[in-house]
């Protein structure tokens, strides 16, 4: 098994994760609507039952806001979540054909869904040119699975050229109906960690789950399941995976592309600057700093930190108020610490 520093192991990945590690795949969350109310399910009340969709963290009100969101991460490919999608088949197809017309078929899409969709419907995902297809069923069938519904949609999906896998969350069951399907088909099986979060606390704590620890989402011994199984296709997902790896290589995907010349991009992905409040141009001119070096704002300029925290102490004899910024790489992006000199 391959390990990774936020806690994931697998000994084997599907094209999507292998983009997810990278960054680089966006999430477009077509909506919010379900009615499986899975007591796992971490979807916020922002979105949960919702026909709301977002591209990454933007929600969308037109196609453009999505190809806008793929662009500033450089995006390899995206994963259409939810929610349920299918409960909305036409509006998944014509968001695929979107994104592959516009990237080309290389741009790699995963679909995640609850349901077992019939012949007609995968078809029509296969030719808009669905590449992967994750199964998410009800805990109660896991054990016999290939005796339902689900058997029937996966051997189809299969058939018709759609990389096929479950993912499921890592709890304790029996997995042998799973892992021989699987074994059955060449898929793969996807476990994520069990985490808390704002939405499925409650129902969590009912049944007696608690978390790791005192600073961890993830549920205790949700690892330990993952850990014990054997299968020749497998991936564990941490719960920490999404801030530590994840989150942070689309930052940094981001940051390549908005990063100004006097920006600084950091480990994390976020964008270090100076900025100064107030009458401080002619002091920047002063001292040699060329334009390409500084913008001008409407109430300030930002500069290299650098700059700032060598100009400070004239800075500030002029009135001026100058600090160290880090914030989120996107446009207006969401401001990390604010550190005045």
């Amino acid at each position: 098994m391959e390990k990774d520093n936020s806690g994931s192991f697998f000994n084997y990945l599907p094209e999507g994760c292998r983009m997810c590690y990278k960054g680089a795949k966006m999430v477009l969350f077509v909506t919010g609507v379900c009615g499986k109310n899975c007591f796992y399910c971490p979807v916020s009340y922002e979105r949960r039952e919702k026909d709301v969709i977002f591209a990454n963290e933007k929600r969308v009100k037109k196609d453009d806001d999505i190809i806008e969101a793929a662009l500033l991460m450089d995006a390899l490919g995206t994963g259409i979540t939810g929610g349920e999608p299918l409960l909305y088949p036409d509006r998944v197809v014509y968001y695929i054909k979107l994104l592959k017309n516009r990237f080309g078929e290389s741009h790699h899409i995963h679909l995640y869904t609850a349901l077992a969709p019939g012949r007609e419907v995968l078809k029509s995902l296969r030719s808009a040119g669905l590449d992967e297809l994750r199964f998410h069923p009800p805990p109660h069938l896991w054990a016999n699975i290939g005796k339902t519904h689900y058997r029937d949609s996966i051997v189809e999906a299969n058939e018709l050229g759609i990389r096929v896998g479950i993912e499921v969350p890592s709890i304790q069951a029996d997995f042998r109906g799973i892992l021989s399907l699987l074994e059955e088909v060449g898929g793969f099986l996807n476990l994520n960690e069990l985490e808390f979060s704002e939405t499925n606390a409650d129902e969590l704590k009912k049944r007696g789950f608690v978390p790791v620890d005192d600073v961890s989402s993830g549920v205790r011994g949700s690892k330990e399941v993952a850990e014990l199984l054997n299968n020749s296709r497998l991936h564990f997902c941490s719960s920490l995976f999404k801030d530590a790896v994840q989150l942070r290589e689309r930052f940094k995907r981001i940051a390549k592309r908005t990063a100004r010349d006097f920006d600084e991009i950091t480990e994390d992905g976020t964008l270090v600057y100076g900025i100064i409040e107030g009458d401080g141009l002619d002091i920047l001119k002063d001292a040699g700093v060329t334009e390409d070096m500084y913008s001008v704002m409407d109430s300030s300029i930002e500069t290299a930190w650098w700059i700032t925290e060598d100009l400070a102490e004239e800075l500030k004899r002029a009135g001026c108020r100058v600090a160290v910024i880090e914030r989120y790489p996107m446009k207006n992006g969401m401001p990390v610490e604010k550190t005045p000199l």
